[in-house]
């Protein structure tokens, strides 16, 4: 837009220089040409009284003297033949002249001829004859053109200057309202655009922000709606941990255990939703320690349904990925109750994970069920009667990190989920 702004200023600019310049520069030469005519005229009107009254030697001088004071040849041409000051023949206007007694202008190629009759001469009638060469008609025209060629230049490089500071004082708002919009698009949300530049500009401003505060106030509202229901499980919990409390041996210990790690998740799900920062670009954690311990929690459950679980980590050290752990821990949780809730008891699982080229780290969670069904794919939607939110946590899980999720059959046919877990950003320099 900038660039066109000032392409349109300066094809503006040149058709009004062109409008203005090219008949100035035509009335300069018209100038030229007539102040140099009225000159050579002039000087052959001053002629006029001399030739009629005076004698000839002060005439002879006269003319002579402002013969060579002229800026062109200035002759006189007496009835008997007598040729006074520059020595020129006579031309077709002069004979005219000295015939019908007419005094007239006439235009030439290497100039311009003014021819006056004098009459009432005693021995017939004289003529003057001044002539303006082509050079003295155009003196000063050139100067005068590269003067005006010179100021449309700079008037032309003036409004171009004026027209970029125009279109950068519109295009610097409209730049940085793009700039605020594709930071909001990435979960900024503390970003704010400036009411600068024209009033329909500061009004988009003042809309965009107003937005972003709508959304603030929306996502505010959602998660302490979540923090609310979550909250409300507590309930449910306590009356759990009261029936564990009731019961007896071993059965006692394994229920409370379940209850205490599930009122746990509860807590750390109303602390995520009431306290989770827009956005956390620098999210990081170590992959295979937070895929030990959830593998550990659901290999109890694992055991009491008859399922083989096989856990295989292919790293010696820590694998860096750039998500939180509760994040991971969630998807985790979900991939292998997606397991659980779709398989009849006694299907064997296997859960890998495996650096990633580039960085980060591969996930993957296999089982000998019976395959994944469409119908799992989409959100919200379940062919086992669930909540159809599993895929989608481990999805966004993913895609947070710069990765993906892929699914597909293994190679007994059942299902197999890979996520590709990015590696984290790099951290920010201290202040």
């Amino acid at each position: 837009m900038r660039r066109r702004l000032t392409l349109l200023v300066a094809a503006t600019m040149c058709l009004a220089l062109i409008a203005f310049v090219v008949p100035l520069a035509l009335l300069l030469r018209t100038v030229a040409q007539d102040r140099a005519t009225a000159t050579a005229a002039a000087d052959a009107q001053s002629l006029v009284s001399l030739v009629g009254t005076a004698d000839p030697e002060t005439l002879r001088s006269s003319v002579e003297h402002m013969a060579a004071g002229a800026r062109g040849p200035l002759t006189v041409y007496l009835a008997d033949g007598t040729v006074l000051g520059t020595r020129e023949p006579q031309s077709s206007a002069v004979r005219l002249a000295a015939l019908a007694g007419v005094s007239r202008t006439v235009d030439r190629a290497e100039g311009r001829e003014i021819v006056v009759a004098v009459l009432g001469r005693t021995d017939g009638t004289a003529v003057i004859r001044a002539f303006v060469p082509a050079a003295e008609l155009t003196r000063g025209v050139l100067r005068a053109w590269l003067v005006l060629a010179a100021l449309g230049i700079a008037l032309l490089l003036l409004g171009l200057l004026v027209a970029d500071r125009l279109s950068h004082a519109l295009v610097g708002p409209l730049t940085e309202l793009s700039a605020v919009s594709h930071r909001l698009a990435g979960a900024d949300l503390t970003a704010r655009a400036r009411p600068d530049g024209p009033p329909e500009l500061r009004e988009v401003a003042g809309a965009l922000n107003h937005l972003a505060d709508r959304i603030q106030d929306l996502l505010r509202e959602e998660r302490e709606e979540v923090a609310d229901l979550s909250h409300r499980l507590r309930a449910p919990l306590t009356s759990l941990r009261l029936e564990a409390e009731s019961l007896s041996g071993a059965d006692a210990v394994r229920i409370a255990a379940r209850v205490d790690a599930m009122e746990r998740a509860v807590t750390g799900l109303i602390s995520q939703a009431r306290h989770r920062r827009e956005t956390d670009a620098h999210a990081r954690c170590d992959a295979a320690a937070a895929l030990r311990e959830r593998v550990a929690f659901w290999t109890v459950l694992a055991e009491d349904t008859g399922r083989a679980v096989t856990l295989d980590i292919m790293a010696d050290g820590p694998l860096p990925v750039g998500v939180p752990a509760d994040e991971l821990a969630a998807a985790v949780d979900a991939l292998l109750g997606n397991v659980f809730a779709h398989t009849p008891d006694g299907t064997a699982l296997s859960v890998t994970l495996a650096p990633r080229p580039g960085g980060g780290a591969l996930l993957t969670v296999a089982d000998d069920g019976p395959g994944l069904s469409v119908d799992l794919v989409r959100r919200g939607v379940s062919a086992g009667g669930s909540t159809g939110l599993g895929l989608d946590i481990a999805r966004r899980a993913a895609r947070s990190s710069g990765g993906r999720m892929d699914l597909s059959t293994g190679p007994s046919g059942g299902a197999r989920v890979t996520l590709e877990l990015g590696p984290p950003s790099p951290a920010p320099p201290p202040p």
